[in-house]
């Protein structure tokens, strides 16, 4: 049989609260008390209160769950999300909480297994409007990634349509066979070409915006969306980006959605060589358009730092700090719309100026 903290304090000679503060509470105990209590729970095998039963108790878990709309893995493989976790994760440190990783599959359990996990709140990474556990989340205090906005729960996120719009000003400039290389338009993840998309037409608010963005810039430049190839990824994953890149290699400027499936482009195999072999020479300030330069033009999202090795524009945003923005709403159970920041950082891959545009969200 267990031993029970009323069995603990018996044996003491304390009272039963006393007991549970020495676990819990410890600055409330004497030093002298708290010493008694703990060896008397050790001599009687006592380990210290059920943590499941102080949750019922207190109503709290103590921990914030990370809602991914992916596999497991994907919290460790995708770069984006690796940066985000560690932007929910250092506030998680600093609110002494734990982390809680809540995959969804696309089946029918979803909003059960997010409904039931023990958690005091709940971070969403960016899914698609039609996601059923967006209508469980709100039971607790929630903020979505990216979107979509939901009523109750908070929204963090930076202009797309606006980056996107910026990014391709500059990518499709003087373009006659553009082309872009996307995001899922939806849960069912189906890869595809397609020319020039209602960006209405895709469920996950990324995916819409960016697609928005990109049609604004080609418009304002004389194009013709319709004529824009679009290549649909089932994820952000650069080896499927390397394997359908020949959808659309005759395109002279492709505006991709991350800079990990810009740089799975056959295009930046030199410029790869070009940064290791700058590296191995000591050099580490960013390579000069000479050095990487490219057939066509390509641009990214996200400025990481292989696109400044590889002289790659894109799209310059801080996922740590939106995953911190996250979990301080969720922390502090006051949630709203926040607005990050963004900027465009143009350099070789679109043979413009080595300057920067920068927009506050």
């Amino acid at each position: 049989m267990a031993v029970t903290m009323a069995e603990v304090a018996a044996r003491a000679g304390v009272s039963v609260m006393t007991v549970s503060y020495a676990f819990s509470r410890p600055e409330r105990v004497s030093a002298t008390t708290r010493d008694l209590v703990h060896r008397t729970a050790q001599e009687m095998g006592y380990t210290g209160p059920d943590p499941g039963a102080r949750a019922l108790r207190t109503r709290r878990a103590g921990a914030i769950g990370v809602v991914l709309g992916e596999h497991l893995t994907y919290a460790f493989e995708d770069p984006q999300a690796t940066r985000f976790l560690a932007g929910v994760a250092a506030v998680c440190v600093e609110a002494g909480l734990g982390l809680t990783l809540i995959p969804v599959t696309g089946g029918p359990g979803d909003a059960d297994r997010v409904r039931e996990a023990a958690v005091d709140g709940y971070v969403v990474w960016t899914t698609a409007d039609d996601d059923p556990v967006l209508e469980v989340i709100g039971r607790r205090p929630a903020v979505v990634a990216g979107g979509p906005a939901v009523p109750g729960a908070g929204l963090v996120t930076i202009d797309d349509r606006a980056a996107a719009r910026a990014v391709g000003l500059a990518v499709f400039r003087g373009a006659r066979s553009p082309a872009v290389l996307s995001f899922p338009m939806g849960r069912d993840r189906i890869p595809r070409l397609v020319s020039g998309p209602d960006p209405e037409s895709a469920l996950f608010p990324v995916t819409r915006l960016r697609l928005a963005g990109y049609r604004d810039a080609i418009t304002e430049l004389g194009g013709d969306w319709a004529t824009v190839r679009v290549l649909v990824l089932a994820r952000n994953d650069a080896a499927e980006a390397r394997a359908a890149a020949s959808a659309i290699e005759d395109a002279d400027a492709v505006a991709a959605m991350s800079d990990q499936i810009a740089l799975a482009l056959p295009d930046w195999q030199d410029g790869r060589a070009a940064g290791r072999r700058a590296t191995d020479a000591g050099n580490t300030s960013e390579p000069t358009g000479a050095s990487h330069a490219v057939s066509r033009r390509i641009s990214g999202w996200d400025d990481t730092a292989a696109a400044a090795v590889a002289g790659l524009t894109t799209v310059s945003q801080s996922l740590r700090d939106q995953g911190k923005a996250c979990a301080r709403q969720v922390v502090s159970g006051v949630v709203g719309v926040e607005q990050a920041r963004w900027r465009l950082v143009e350099r070789a891959s679109t043979a413009g100026p080595a300057d920067e545009v920068s927009a506050d969200g």
